[in-house]
């Protein structure tokens, strides 16, 4: 009988689960997530702030009782993975309710870690109102500063997807929104022609551009909220700051065990989903791909990806 042992829980790591499951009934399958829910939609996450997805549960897609039930997958959630020992095929798990650790060992690992949002060094991103958006407990803190009627304006850093998702639920909420990005246009992958559109969309909707403007730093302010500074002076009082520059992958699992890394800290991969160690498979944010247009490596950090991905691994 074969061990799977699979790191990370949502997109890639359950649907990984699900499909081995689906391909060997005999197979121990043990799926270990850190945080304390899997299978979850992160896309959905800022349109549960606006209301549009109305209840918590609906961005569930699955749970870990459902897992273990139906599949027969032994799911431990808000347990972390310390360390792989690749030559005995084993890995180090914390309990983070106990704190008791144990080995692990494994005949072929999935890593899905993903990946974390990219936080700046500079003074005040560790102030109160000031977040960032990842998991559910985030977005939790999030609507409960909006439902709660203490925030009338906002600073959303970043104007790629999550931040545009963002300043649009806010908006919806009735929240005056500033987005601050360091390029002159939103949207990154567009041509400027292209995100122009996107940015008279915006404007007429309510919502505010600094384009080309840098965050220099965030101080809490004397008569409350918070102040936002950037490099070509600008300075917003507001009552929250929502900090969605990008993320960067979660690789420090896979340097340490010694696999092959990619320019950008990403998990390299064959087109099987195959690490440099032939036991270990990775998918998800944490990855990289070759570009089937430019056959380039790239990253895509997107949930239809890893889902794919976890079902080719």
């Amino acid at each position: 009988m074969a061990t799977y042992v699979i790191v990370g829980g949502v997109a890639g790591g359950a649907t990984a689960a699900a499909r081995l499951r689906r391909q060997d009934e005999a197979a121990e399958i043990v799926l270990l997530e850190r945080g304390e829910y899997v299978s979850f939609a992160n896309c959905g996450l800022p349109y549960y702030v606006g209301g549009v997805i109305e209840e918590r549960d609906a961005l569930l897609v699955s749970t870990p009782k459902k897992l273990r039930e139906e599949l027969d997958v032994d799911v431990r959630t808000r347990h972390e993975v310390l360390a792989i020992d690749p030559v005995a095929k084993a890995v180090d798990v914390r309990d983070l309710a106990s704190g008791d650790t144990y080995r692990l060992t494994y005949d072929k690992l999935i890593l899905s870690p993903g990946a974390s949002p990219v936080v700046p060094p500079i003074p005040g991103v560790n102030l109160p109102g000031v977040h960032t958006l990842r998991t559910i407990p985030d977005i939790e803190a999030i609507k409960r500063m909006v439902d709660a009627g203490r925030v009338e304006s906002a600073v959303v850093v970043g104007g790629g997807f999550i931040g545009l998702e963002m300043a649009e639920n806010l908006t919806h909420r009735g929240v005056r929104v500033t987005v601050l990005e360091m390029m002159n246009q939103v949207l990154a992958p567009l041509d400027y022609e292209m995100a122009a559109l996107v940015h008279d969309h915006l404007r007429d909707h309510g919502v505010a551009l600094s384009l080309g403007s840098a965050l220099e730093m965030i101080e809490q302010a004397p008569e409350g909220g918070l102040l936002v500074r950037t490099a070509n002076g600008r300075c917003d009082r507001v009552d929250m700051v929502i900090l969605a520059i990008g993320v960067r992958p979660e690789n420090r699992l896979a340097q340490d065990a010694g696999l092959a890394l990619g320019p950008r800290g990403h998990i390299v991969t064959d087109e099987h989903l195959r690490t440099s160690d032939p036991d270990i498979y990775a998918v998800g944010d944490a990855i990289q791909v070759i570009n089937p247009v430019t056959q380039a490596p790239c990253a895509v950090p997107l949930a239809g990806p890893a889902n794919r991905q976890a079902r080719i691994a």
